[in-house]
C-alpha cells in the first residue's frame, strides 16, 4: 500500500518555527517546497493542507495548527474525510529517545510520550508509520520541556538537516509501498564522521 497522506507534527506560530518539536514540520514543509505543493490553511481540518505529486505518487500534506498537544483535532478528521488507512499514513514527528541526527521508520508502537501521537492514537490506533526524527534528551525529565521548545545548537541542526536528507532520499521507497527497504535506508543512515 503506497503512502497517500504525510502529516508533520509541530506547534504554530512563528515563535516555535525553528524548535526541535517543530522537526515533523520542517520534514513537510522541505517536502512542499521540493515538489512545488503550495499548503494553505484549511479550517476543516484545523491546519494547512497541500496535495501533489510526489515522486509520480499522488500525495496530501498536513501541518495542524492546533498545538502539538491535539494534534488529534487536524489530524483525525482528515485521515476519516479521505479515507486514508493506517498503512497509507506517515507522520513525521520530533523525537527524544534518539539523538540528533539519527532517524528512524517505525510503523506502530506506543506514544513514547509524545503529546502529538497520544492525541491521535484513541482515535485511529496506531500502526501508522512514523518518522522519528533523533532530537537527543536533555539527560533529565524536568528538562524535556524546555529542550523541544528551543532551538538546537548550530551542529544538532545540522545532524537533523542530514538525517531529514536521508529520509528524502529514502522516500520514493516509501511512496511505492517498499517499506521495508525504507526503513532499510532510513534506520542505517549514520552522520559522517
Amino acid at each position: 500500500m503506497s503512502i497517500k497522506l504525510i502529516v508533520g507534527l509541530g506547534n504554530p506560530g512563528q515563535e516555535y518555527m525553528l524548535t526541535r518539536h517543530n522537526a515533523g514540520f520542517w520534514f513537510v514543509q522541505h517536502l512542499a517546497q521540493q515538489f512545488n505543493i503550495t499548503l494553505s490553511p484549511d479550517k476543516k481540518f484545523h491546519g494547512v493542507t497541500g496535495r501533489g505529486q510526489v515522486h509520480g505518487s499522488d500525495v496530501r500534506l498536513l501541518l495542524p495548527l492546533t498545538f502539538m498537544n491535539k494534534s488529534g483535532q487536524s489530524v483525525v478528521p482528515m485521515v476519516n474525510f479521505y479515507n486514508i488507512d493506517n498503512d497509507q499514513l506517515l507522520i513525521a514527528h520530533d523525537e527524544l529517545d534518539i539523538p540528533a541526527g539519527s532517524i528512524k521508520l517505525k510503523t506502530g508502537g506506543g506514544h513514547g510520550g509524545h503529546n502529538g501521537l497520544r492525541d491521535i492514537t484513541p482515535h485511529i490506533g496506531n500502526d501508522f508509520h512514523r518518522l522519528r526524527v533523533g532530537i537527543g534528551h536533555p539527560g533529565h525529565k524536568s528538562k524535556v520541556s524546555g529542550h523541544v521548545l528551543s532551538k538546537a545548537s548550530p551542529n544538532d541542526q545540522i545532524a537533523i538537516d542530514s538525517a531529514l536528507t536521508a529520509a528524502f532520499e529514502a522516500l520514493p521507497l516509501l511512496l511505492e509501498g517498499n517499506v521495508e527497504r525504507a526503513r532499510e535506508r532510513i534506520n542505517g543512515f549514520k552522520l559522517p564522521d
